[in-house]
């Protein structure tokens, strides 16, 4: 059976609301939940930028839901750090708290002014937070002199069975790296033709019978011109390629980019319809390529409207 996950939005909106939808969209039938951990909002119209660890422990204390957390170690983060935060929840909450772990962007990264790697050395710096972080919470004593430098680290308050530690990939190259390394796998969606190649990518470098989780960015509305305008408004900034969204910088980089988007080029990237079928249909699609979970992210402001309608119609014509 699978699970549909709620996505929530730290770059839309402030901790307590994004509290109050997770617990609204629990009541509403959506069985896991996954969060962005970014520094900054993509873009200023976007508005908001709330603390991922703070918010999953108030979450997770005050749903059933398990939450997953896409992080990226190793620059903003120490990856020790993340290790002790990620076994305090798990040691509280057992087994419902993940993450998934990416190579990150500079949007976010660049606040530590070390620079921003390139792409292979960024992978590399990856493998060994990773490493490391197992390591901990194997109870091993740490020291690591690499791309990250650890000394003598140890974790005494560490959960009872290792976490999930999920690799995020949006290429086929990345994917099938990933597969070597990770306990699942964590893309984002697009057409069939495209996905299925991460998928098999993934599968291809190691990935065979280990978890796919699929983050799905849509817009919803009670009728197709309101659903595009309001994915214009929040999103027009995230359609680029990934090469283009890892090495911006700033906002305004990003909105100075989405400018030159028209509505229309949403179509691909989102998927923008009032229509709760072709929602389904584009969602069975999804799982039939062999995906595990399901986050579905409204990118639009009407977050309300998406959890009732998705809860009543969509959610069970997936899961029956």
């Amino acid at each position: 059976m699978p699970l549909i996950g709620f996505h929530a939005s730290h770059e839309q909106f402030s901790p307590s609301e994004l509290l109050r939808l997770s617990q609204k969209a629990e009541g509403a039938g959506f069985q896991a939940a996954l969060n962005s951990d970014h520094f900054h909002p993509w873009t200023e119209a976007q508005g908001q930028s709330g603390f991922a660890w703070a918010f999953m422990g108030a979450a997770l204390a005050t749903t059933r839901l398990s939450f997953g957390s896409v992080t990226a170690p190793g620059q903003r983060y120490h990856p020790a750090i993340v290790a002790q935060a990620l076994g305090t929840l798990n040691e509280m909450f057992p087994g419902r708290a993940w993450m998934a772990l990416g190579s990150g962007q500079y949007l976010n990264e660049a606040i530590t002014g070390t620079g921003w790697p390139a792409k292979d050395l960024r992978n590399a710096r990856l493998k060994e937070c990773v490493d490391i972080m197992r390591a901990l919470f194997r109870g091993e004593t740490v020291t690591h002199r690499g791309l990250v430098t650890v000394e003598e680290a140890r974790l005494y308050t560490r959960p009872r069975d290792m976490p999930l530690l999920v690799g995020a990939a949006v290429t086929p190259k990345t994917a099938e790296w990933v597969g070597s390394w990770a306990d699942g796998l964590i893309t984002t969606a697009r057409p069939p033709e495209e996905l299925r190649k991460v998928v098999d990518a993934f599968r291809k470098g190691g990935g065979e019978g280990k978890p796919m989780f699929l983050k799905v960015q849509l817009s919803y509305s009670k009728d197709d011109e309101l659903a595009r305008e309001g994915a214009y408004n929040q999103w027009a900034s995230n359609i680029f390629s990934n090469s283009v969204l890892t090495d911006l910088r700033t906002p305004a980089q990003f909105a100075e980019a989405a400018s030159v988007v028209q509505p229309h080029d949403l179509d691909g990237p989102l998927r923008v319809s009032s229509s709760l079928q072709q929602h389904v249909d584009w969602l069975g699609e999804d799982l039939r390529l062999g995906f595990d979970r399901l986050y579905l992210h409204n990118v639009n402001r009407d977050q309300d409207a998406f959890i009732d309608a998705f809860g009543a119609k969509v959610i069970p014509a997936l899961t029956r």
